[in-house]
């Protein structure tokens, strides 16, 4: 296998992180970010840049970080026990937009970098990350759209990748108390660790670099639909599922909190309006309805005939 290089992979993010927020700013018209750059005490830090109360975004986080430990927390050793009480060296950029208009879907997307070592033991790598989806009202042209783009990430790099990955994002994006996704999907991978470093390297920067055509069209698409009161309630409403999964099973919010990471940094993925109801459901033959009817079941949204 080629020899990992963090060097390489950090300054990947940090290009990455500039390239979206440059993007986001320009979307958005009137929005601009906040940095925050912060230091971890046992080693490391990062970078969290906000956009808040824009014109499209009424919240864009987009964070990169480096962090070093003396033991891997218990939710990055959680599929691989073998690897508890290795000393790791973690990177990652992640960000999740929440738009004003409920028309608009959230996006959320993730890629990291871990080594993980020990004392006279070969180090231990991988890759994890992808991209998902959370639509308030669905529409089958974005869909298939997010869906298109996330498969010509996948298929310069393998045959199985886009079907395999796309599986493990509707399995991973799951509510388990609710039995239901957070949204239409996109893809999730972890522990990849095949054919080379530059290989799996290759295939991270893919999916990074895809992440803003798969997004932006999306919300060219359809920032300008006029919306009420009702639609804001309901975005609301299906917001509060976005912070159940992410306090609950998100791995990426379970590691930062269990390494001492910086807690504003890694719940600025949470929306900055919303609600809950006891034991609502939709009327039947809403729009409302139509996203629990047709749009949060998994789907091959790429044969939709």
């Amino acid at each position: 296998m080629s020899t990992p290089s963090v060097e390489a992979v950090k300054q990947y993010l940090v290009a990455l992180q500039d390239h979206i927020t440059a993007a986001l700013e320009r979307e958005d018209g009137t929005g601009r970010f906040r940095q925050d750059s912060w230091e971890r005490p046992e080693g490391g830090g990062g970078q969290t840049r906000i956009l808040a109360g824009g014109s499209v975004f009424e919240q864009a986080g987009v964070n990169f970080s480096h962090v070093l430990g003396e033991h891997l927390p218990p939710s990055a050793t959680a599929q691989r026990p073998e690897l508890a009480g290795r000393s790791f060296d973690a990177l990652g950029m992640s960000l999740v937009i929440h738009p004003h208009n409920p028309y608009v879907p959230t996006c959320h997307c993730n890629v990291r970098f871990f080594i993980a070592s020990k004392a006279d033991v070969e180090s231990v790598w991988w890759f994890g990350g992808g991209f998902d989806l959370t639509p308030y009202y669905g529409f089958e042209d974005d869909t298939v759209h997010w869906h298109k783009t996330a498969k010509a990430a996948c298929d310069p790099f393998g045959k199985d990748y886009y079907a395999r990955f796309k599986k493990w994002c509707d399995a991973y994006f799951y509510i388990k108390h609710r039995n239901e996704p957070r949204g239409v999907g996109g893809l999730f991978f972890d522990d990849l660790n095949e054919n080379s470093f530059d290989h799996c390297f290759g295939f991270t920067q893919s999916v990074g670099d895809q992440l803003l055509p798969a997004y932006l069209p999306i919300v060219e698409r359809r920032k300008d639909t006029p919306y009420g009161e009702r639609e804001r309630d309901f975005q609301c409403y299906r917001r509060g599922r976005y912070v159940e999964f992410n306090l609950v099973y998100d791995r990426g919010t379970l590691f930062g909190l269990q390494s001492g990471g910086r807690t504003e940094s890694i719940l600025m993925s949470l929306p900055p309006q919303v609600s809950w109801r006891y034991d609502w459901q939709p009327e039947p033959g809403s729009p409302e309805a139509k996203l629990y009817e047709i749009f949060l079941k998994p789907r091959d949204w790429l044969n939709t005939a």
